[in-house]
């Protein structure tokens, strides 16, 4: 708020805050590697006060263990903290979900949201996004997005890629999903690990009209 005083009159100019948008943003998390994509999009989307709902997949526990042996709390109430702790933020609205309970609000076209980010995005996950399968909430709920013509981002993070994954790409493609594959660019000189993670995170938000990450962009090259 901008109090300003005439020096005659006392004039109050009010200038609001900005306020959180009126709907949150899904967030998927499969069990596919580089699940610190995961981590930096809930860092940087809490940061900028924006609300979360999030549903990590059964395999996710597991990709957790694998690659740096930690463990993931299946209590929900525990989630939240521990996201909260990997992401090293503590702003913002975090609600974690059961992958199981199919039941959850946002299985229901009627939630509003500003769109779904599945990040990062397994071949299985892909497969049953494409075929419009629905055995978990994850699934459920990227299809509820697709048939309500909301926005839907995958970050697929797989390599080769086989004919069927690039079929089942393509399948989603088609239908209306931005397909935003784990590939830095390398213009910006990254440094570290997190600048690479960075950028494709980024970009995948740059889909739903987020702009909440400090990013060089392109801005041409010298003749």
């Amino acid at each position: 708020m901008i109090i300003s005083l005439a020096l005659t009159n006392t004039v109050l100019i009010s200038t609001p805050s900005p306020l959180p948008p009126p709907h949150p943003i899904v967030l998927g998390i499969s069990g596919a590697s580089g699940l610190l994509y995961a981590v930096r999009t809930i860092k940087f989307l809490l940061r900028a006060e924006y609300a979360i709902e999030l549903v990590a997949s059964k395999a996710t526990y597991q990709v957790w263990q694998a690659e740096q042996n930690i463990r993931m709390p299946a209590q929900m109430s525990k989630q939240e903290q521990f996201w909260r702790e990997q992401a090293q933020e503590w702003g913002g609205q975090l609600t974690c979900h059961a992958a199981a309970n199919v039941g959850a609000r946002i299985a229901s076209g009627s939630f509003r949201t500003l769109g779904m980010v599945v990040i990062p995005c397994s071949m299985s996950t892909v497969a049953k996004i494409a075929n419009g399968l629905s055995s978990d909430l994850l699934e459920r709920t990227a299809d509820v997005h697709l048939k309500e013509r909301r926005p839907l981002v995958i970050v697929p993070r797989e390599t080769p890629f086989s004919l069927i994954h690039l079929r089942n790409l393509t399948t989603l493609a088609e239908a209306g999903t931005h397909v935003v594959p784990a590939i830095p660019a390398w213009y910006h000189h990254p440094q570290t690990i997190e600048d690479l993670v960075d950028f494709v995170v980024a970009r995948a938000l740059d889909q739903l009209g987020i702009d909440c990450m400090s990013l060089q962009r392109w801005q041409g090259a010298e003749p």
